[in-house]
């Protein structure tokens, strides 16, 4: 059986529904577009 830390840590590498590019995960980042696709702040 495989701990809770070892399942997070092999999850894959979040990507861009957009574009593909790996998204830099933050604490509070709940999107699915990286900055470059997701257009200018409003």
């Amino acid at each position: 059986m495989m701990n809770v830390v070892e399942f997070f840590r092999n999850l894959p590498k979040k990507q861009c529904a957009k574009c593909g590019d790996v998204i830099q995960e933050q604490a509070d980042c709940y999107g699915n577009t990286c900055h470059d696709c997701e257009g200018p702040a409003l």
